[in-house]
């Protein structure tokens, strides 16, 4: 009898290799590392955005009678009386002492008489120089700015202050529109002691 050998059986089924655990921790630790992520690009992106998109036009603050507005270039009206020598002199010393501005406001040319008027801002802060002192009682309520006595006339306009210690009395009309006129005579005033001498009878007011 032949014998039969036998051959060990190949298997046909291989068993698939088991898969590896899967790491909870480390599966929970990706699902919040994707959470942050996400917001973070968006704010990134958001912020990238909104630097690159060009500023919102801001509106532009209305300028007040004091600001850096738009001014008048054109000449102010003032009259030019005629004056005697000696005023003369004297205004065309005053002008020429006058500052290019009082506080903000530029000066301007005027119409008529640039030797004995001046005008700044617009409205226009006018400086006449040369006219007639006005009559006022010894009790009249007087200002002294920089040494200078000043009576105000209050008008529906303006305030109109002239001096009443100078050899030549000087005007200057501070238009309603500027808040504290006796706040606009310092400079005007350091121009006046500058070149106007004293002199003439002046209210008791002017002397204490």
């Amino acid at each position: 009898m032949d014998e039969k050998t036998s051959s060990p059986e190949t298997p046909t089924d291989v068993a698939p290799a088991a898969r590896p655990a899967v790491d909870r921790s480390t599966r929970r630790a990706a699902l919040w590392a994707t959470l942050v992520a996400v917001p973070v690009t968006v704010a990134v992106a958001g912020f990238t955005l909104a630097k690159l998109s060009p500023d919102a036009p801001v509106a532009a603050p209305d300028p007040s009678p004091t600001s850096a507005g738009p001014v008048s270039s054109a000449p102010v009206e003032m009259p030019a009386p005629a004056l005697a020598e000696r005023p003369g002199v004297v205004c065309r010393a005053l002008v020429s002492q006058l500052p290019a501005t009082v506080r903000d406001l530029a000066q301007r040319p005027v119409t008529a008489g640039a030797e004995q008027n001046a005008a700044y801002g617009d409205p226009a802060l006018t400086v006449a120089c040369g006219g007639a002192e006005p009559t006022v009682d010894a009790t009249a309520d007087v200002w002294t700015v920089n040494r200078v006595c000043w009576y105000a006339d209050e008008r529906s306009d303006a305030t109109v202050l002239t001096t009443l210690d100078r050899e030549t009395a000087v005007t200057v009309t501070v238009p309603r529109a500027y808040e504290g006129a006796l706040q606009w005579l310092t400079p005007i005033s350091d121009a006046v002691v500058a070149s106007v001498p004293s002199g003439g009878d002046s209210p008791a007011g002017c002397r204490g």
